[in-house]
Protein backbone atom coordinates (compact mmCIF):
# COMPACT_ATOMS: atom_id res chain seq x y z
CA UNK A 1 0.00 0.00 0.00
CA UNK A 2 1.24 3.57 -1.43
CA UNK A 3 1.62 6.60 0.48
CA UNK A 4 -0.96 7.52 -2.11
CA UNK A 5 -3.30 5.36 -0.87
CA UNK A 6 -3.24 6.04 2.70
CA UNK A 7 -3.07 9.54 2.20
CA UNK A 8 -6.36 9.69 0.30
CA UNK A 9 -7.40 7.22 3.45
CA UNK A 10 -6.26 9.66 6.15
CA UNK A 11 -7.67 12.52 4.10
CA UNK A 12 -11.06 12.29 6.10
CA UNK A 13 -11.11 15.06 8.71
CA UNK A 14 -11.99 12.95 11.30
CA UNK A 15 -9.56 10.07 13.32
CA UNK A 16 -10.20 6.83 11.22
CA UNK A 17 -8.95 4.85 14.18
CA UNK A 18 -9.63 7.01 16.86
CA UNK A 19 -7.80 9.15 18.98
CA UNK A 20 -7.37 6.94 22.13
CA UNK A 21 -4.50 4.72 22.39
CA UNK A 22 -4.56 0.75 21.85
CA UNK A 23 -5.62 -1.08 24.58
CA UNK A 24 -3.17 -3.77 24.92
CA UNK A 25 -0.41 -0.79 24.64
CA UNK A 26 -2.24 0.97 27.60
CA UNK A 27 -2.06 -2.50 29.22
CA UNK A 28 1.56 -2.64 29.00
CA UNK A 29 1.98 0.98 30.72
CA UNK A 30 3.73 -0.53 33.48
CA UNK A 31 6.98 -1.81 31.56
CA UNK A 32 7.51 1.47 30.39
CA UNK A 33 9.10 4.47 32.99
CA UNK A 34 8.91 8.12 32.33
CA UNK A 35 11.83 9.34 30.13
CA UNK A 36 12.03 6.93 28.11
CA UNK A 37 13.06 7.44 24.56
CA UNK A 38 10.33 5.26 22.10
CA UNK A 39 10.15 4.70 18.51
CA UNK A 40 6.13 4.55 17.21
CA UNK A 41 6.22 2.65 14.47
CA UNK A 42 4.07 3.16 11.59
CA UNK A 43 2.03 5.62 13.78
CA UNK A 44 -0.35 6.90 11.82
CA UNK A 45 -2.70 9.93 12.96
CA UNK A 46 -0.51 9.65 16.08
CA UNK A 47 -3.19 8.12 19.00
CA UNK A 48 -0.68 5.61 20.57
CA UNK A 49 2.74 8.28 19.75
CA UNK A 50 0.51 11.25 21.33
CA UNK A 51 -0.53 9.05 24.22
CA UNK A 52 2.69 7.71 25.05
CA UNK A 53 4.34 11.35 24.68
CA UNK A 54 1.49 11.50 27.35
CA UNK A 55 2.84 9.62 30.08
CA UNK A 56 6.07 11.47 29.88
CA UNK A 57 7.83 9.89 27.78
CA UNK A 58 9.82 11.06 24.66
CA UNK A 59 8.59 9.96 21.22
CA UNK A 60 9.72 9.37 17.81
CA UNK A 61 6.75 8.95 15.57
CA UNK A 62 7.61 7.49 12.06
CA UNK A 63 4.80 7.10 9.25
CA UNK A 64 4.36 6.58 5.69
CA UNK A 65 1.64 8.84 5.39
CA UNK A 66 2.71 12.73 5.61
CA UNK A 67 -1.21 13.47 6.08
CA UNK A 68 -1.11 10.72 8.78
CA UNK A 69 1.94 12.65 10.46
CA UNK A 70 0.03 16.60 10.52
CA UNK A 71 -2.87 14.99 11.90
CA UNK A 72 -0.72 13.49 14.56
CA UNK A 73 1.39 16.75 15.05
CA UNK A 74 -2.30 18.53 15.72
CA UNK A 75 -3.34 15.79 18.24
CA UNK A 76 -0.01 16.49 20.02
CA UNK A 77 -0.33 19.97 19.95
CA UNK A 78 -4.16 20.04 21.38
CA UNK A 79 -3.03 17.21 23.88
CA UNK A 80 -0.47 19.83 24.87
CA UNK A 81 2.50 17.54 24.20
CA UNK A 82 5.45 16.96 22.22
CA UNK A 83 6.35 14.44 19.02
CA UNK A 84 8.95 14.21 16.68
CA UNK A 85 7.89 12.93 13.41
CA UNK A 86 9.62 11.35 10.68
CA UNK A 87 7.90 10.66 7.42
CA UNK A 88 9.70 7.37 5.47
CA UNK A 89 8.92 3.88 3.55
CA UNK A 90 9.71 1.57 6.22
CA UNK A 91 11.17 -0.63 3.86
CA UNK A 92 13.40 1.78 2.87
CA UNK A 93 14.11 3.98 6.01
CA UNK A 94 17.62 4.17 7.36
CA UNK A 95 16.87 2.56 10.81
CA UNK A 96 18.55 3.85 13.05
CA UNK A 97 20.61 0.78 15.74
CA UNK A 98 20.00 0.83 19.62
CA UNK A 99 18.70 4.20 20.28
CA UNK A 100 15.84 3.38 21.62
CA UNK A 101 14.32 2.02 25.24
CA UNK A 102 11.30 1.02 23.67
CA UNK A 103 9.32 0.30 20.44
CA UNK A 104 5.34 0.13 20.04
CA UNK A 105 4.08 -1.54 16.52
CA UNK A 106 0.19 -1.51 16.46
CA UNK A 107 -1.57 -3.45 13.73
CA UNK A 108 1.09 -3.07 11.43
CA UNK A 109 0.87 -5.47 8.44
CA UNK A 110 3.75 -6.39 5.99
CA UNK A 111 4.04 -8.87 3.01
CA UNK A 112 6.07 -11.55 4.31
CA UNK A 113 9.07 -10.32 1.94
CA UNK A 114 9.20 -6.96 3.61
CA UNK A 115 7.71 -8.14 7.31
CA UNK A 116 10.80 -9.64 8.33
CA UNK A 117 13.58 -7.15 7.74
CA UNK A 118 11.17 -4.46 9.12
CA UNK A 119 10.64 -6.55 12.24
CA UNK A 120 14.51 -7.09 12.97
CA UNK A 121 14.90 -3.61 12.36
CA UNK A 122 12.37 -2.71 15.40
CA UNK A 123 14.37 -4.75 17.57
CA UNK A 124 17.69 -3.76 16.24
CA UNK A 125 16.27 0.07 16.96
CA UNK A 126 16.27 -1.12 20.55
CA UNK A 127 19.17 -0.94 23.37
CA UNK A 128 19.80 -4.19 24.80
CA UNK A 129 17.09 -4.83 27.16
CA UNK A 130 14.74 -2.47 25.16
CA UNK A 131 11.03 -3.22 25.43
CA UNK A 132 9.28 -4.55 21.81
CA UNK A 133 5.24 -4.00 22.56
CA UNK A 134 3.86 -5.32 19.25
CA UNK A 135 -0.24 -6.35 18.42
CA UNK A 136 -1.25 -7.27 14.60
CA UNK A 137 -3.84 -9.14 13.65
CA UNK A 138 -4.04 -12.95 13.11
CA UNK A 139 -4.99 -14.89 10.19
CA UNK A 140 -8.14 -16.22 11.51
CA UNK A 141 -9.16 -11.98 11.59
CA UNK A 142 -10.19 -12.76 7.70
CA UNK A 143 -13.71 -14.62 9.07
CA UNK A 144 -14.09 -11.28 11.59
CA UNK A 145 -13.99 -8.55 8.79
CA UNK A 146 -13.45 -6.15 11.40
CA UNK A 147 -9.92 -4.27 10.38
CA UNK A 148 -6.55 -5.03 8.65
CA UNK A 149 -6.28 -6.41 5.32
CA UNK A 150 -8.21 -9.46 3.76
CA UNK A 151 -4.84 -11.12 2.90
CA UNK A 152 -3.53 -14.12 5.18
CA UNK A 153 -0.17 -13.35 4.29
CA UNK A 154 -0.19 -9.96 5.82
CA UNK A 155 -1.67 -11.44 9.46
CA UNK A 156 0.82 -12.83 11.88
CA UNK A 157 0.38 -15.79 14.03
CA UNK A 158 3.16 -16.33 16.96
CA UNK A 159 4.92 -18.94 14.74
CA UNK A 160 5.62 -16.29 12.67
CA UNK A 161 6.70 -13.36 14.76
CA UNK A 162 8.48 -15.60 17.03
CA UNK A 163 10.52 -16.76 14.07
CA UNK A 164 10.82 -12.99 13.12
CA UNK A 165 12.50 -11.89 16.23
CA UNK A 166 14.98 -15.41 16.56
CA UNK A 167 18.13 -14.05 18.10
CA UNK A 168 17.02 -10.75 19.29
CA UNK A 169 14.11 -10.62 21.43
CA UNK A 170 13.56 -12.56 24.92
CA UNK A 171 9.78 -13.28 24.48
CA UNK A 172 8.42 -12.09 27.83
CA UNK A 173 4.39 -12.56 26.22
CA UNK A 174 3.53 -14.27 23.04
CA UNK A 175 -0.33 -14.82 22.37
CA UNK A 176 -3.27 -14.65 20.42
CA UNK A 177 -6.96 -14.73 20.68
CA UNK A 178 -10.20 -12.86 19.95
CA UNK A 179 -11.03 -9.42 22.07
CA UNK A 180 -13.42 -6.54 21.17
CA UNK A 181 -12.10 -3.69 19.18
CA UNK A 182 -13.28 -0.23 19.62
CA UNK A 183 -10.73 2.15 17.69
CA UNK A 184 -12.46 4.51 15.39
CA UNK A 185 -13.82 3.59 12.49
CA UNK A 186 -11.97 1.25 10.93
CA UNK A 187 -11.65 -1.07 13.90
CA UNK A 188 -14.54 -2.34 15.44
CA UNK A 189 -16.23 -5.15 16.22
CA UNK A 190 -15.13 -9.16 17.51
CA UNK A 191 -11.70 -9.73 16.21
CA UNK A 192 -8.75 -12.00 16.35
CA UNK A 193 -5.39 -10.43 17.36
CA UNK A 194 -1.56 -11.86 17.72
CA UNK A 195 0.67 -9.68 20.39
CA UNK A 196 3.93 -9.60 21.48
CA UNK A 197 6.29 -8.15 24.38
CA UNK A 198 9.91 -8.66 24.25
CA UNK A 199 13.20 -7.32 25.30
CA UNK A 200 16.14 -6.68 23.20
CA UNK A 201 18.85 -9.07 23.98
CA UNK A 202 22.55 -7.89 23.77
CA UNK A 203 23.59 -7.83 20.53
CA UNK A 204 26.34 -10.13 19.81
CA UNK A 205 23.96 -13.04 20.99
CA UNK A 206 22.12 -12.24 17.91
CA UNK A 207 24.99 -13.11 15.73
CA UNK A 208 24.61 -17.22 15.29
CA UNK A 209 21.20 -16.63 14.51
CA UNK A 210 22.23 -14.35 11.72
CA UNK A 211 24.61 -16.52 10.51
CA UNK A 212 22.18 -19.58 10.04
CA UNK A 213 19.74 -17.17 8.08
Amino acid sequence: MTAEFWDQRYADRGYLYGVEPNAFLVRQRHRLDRGLSVLAVADGEGRNGVWLAGQGMRVHAVDLSPVALQKAMKLALDRGVTLRTTCADLTAWDWPEAQYDAVACLFLHLRPDARRIVHRAMARALVPGGVLIQEAFHPDQIRHGTGGPPDAEMLYDPETLAADYDGLLEIDLLDHGEIDLDEGRHHQGRAHTTRLVGRRLSPSADRPAEAAG
